[in-house]
């Protein structure tokens, strides 16, 4: 079977799109493994190994052939899993793209950490070669360091240079400091994340920055921490792991109550969202579950009423509730 998402243009777009210029095709849901080595105080509960490594069998024996981790979730052991995971099933398979990021070791985010970073990746997930890097959450560091003559991102580059990794990419948040990184013209992919969902358009800009640089686009945290994905709204919800404030909870309940009148469940929304832009290769989706699987490739092939998406879009909170103050 050959599975297509349906795009705002109303056509048909391939579940598998190319990563860039790299030569390699990515799925159009990105399996997340930023909960996958346990963070209890972000996701609100633990992960077991067996768990994690169980989750990414059940990723690779589905139509989502694309994994994203990072060096520093839960210091390195979403890496680790994964690497198990595929130790276990015999090695990744040839469609499956791993795609990962370079994280600081406490406050050091240098050239030699850079290098270091890669290094401990490429072990822990068994890959020589790496196909996309990212520089990771660069927003809690100094612009200035990270960009001196022989610092992290010079380092990132000549890692790419030395063919060490394939194509290298932004992950971040706040989308002023990204943008000061999008300037220097020496990325080829950029992740946001919370910041370009139903309840957040802060990305807006960079995204139209990024794409005028011919970047690949990838989204994450489409359900803003999970807001979008519970089936009502939790007492103490976030969005973008802070507090939710009023105007985004009442907009989340309209949500519910106008996605429940046309009969698909808000998630299902949240993704769709997503991966109906045609701006974005692959959208990242956190699991750690292995049941988790088969729910997101549910929700990312329903049938979405086409007269649902006006409606949402009027429900869409006030720019002074977005993560950041818009980028122009």
């Amino acid at each position: 079977m050959t599975l297509t998402i349906r795009g705002a243009d109303g056509a048909a777009h391939p579940w598998m799109r190319p990563l860039g210029q790299l030569g390699r095709d990515v799925s159009a849901v990105t399996a997340g493994g930023s909960p996958l080595g346990s963070m209890p105080r972000l996701y609100g509960r633990e992960v077991s190994a067996r768990e994690g490594t169980d989750t990414v069998a059940a990723v690779l024996a589905s139509p989502i052939r694309t994994i994203d981790t990072s060096n520093g979730y839960s210091d390195g052991e979403s890496e680790r899993r994964i690497g198990a995971a595929a130790v276990a099933a015999g090695g990744f398979p040839p469609d499956v793209t791993v795609i990962t990021k370079v994280d600081a070791k406490g406050t050091d985010y240098s050239g030699d950490r850079v290098r270091a970073s890669v290094d401990e990746s490429r072990q822990r997930l068994g890959l020589d070669h790496l196909p996309l890097v990212h520089l990771h959450d660069p927003e809690y560091h100094d612009f200035d360091e990270l960009t001196a003559p022989g610092g992290a991102v010079d380092a990132l580059v000549g890692l790419k240079e030395a063919g060490v990794v394939g194509a290298i990419g932004l992950a971040g948040g706040r989308v002023q400091v990204m943008a000061r990184y999008l300037a220097l013209d020496v990325f080829d992919a950029l992740l946001v994340h919370n910041r370009w969902t139903l309840l957040d358009r802060s990305a807006g800009g960079l995204l139209d920055a990024a794409q005028a640089r011919g970047l690949t686009l990838i989204n994450a945290a489409v359900y803003g921490g999970g807001i979008l994905a519970a089936p009502s709204v939790p007492a103490g919800a976030t969005y973008g792991y802070r507090p939710a404030p009023p105007d985004v909870l009442e907009s989340v309940r309209a949500m519910h109550a106008t996605c429940r009148r046309h009969g698909v469940d808000l998630a299902t929304a949240a993704l769709q969202f997503s991966l109906r832009d045609a701006r974005f290769t692959t959208t990242v989706v956190g699991m750690s579950r292995p049941e988790r699987v088969a729910s997101t490739m549910a929700a990312a092939t329903a049938t979405v009423p086409d007269d649902l998406w006006p409606e949402l879009e009027a429900l869409l909170p006030p720019r002074h509730t977005w993560l950041d103050a818009p980028f122009d």
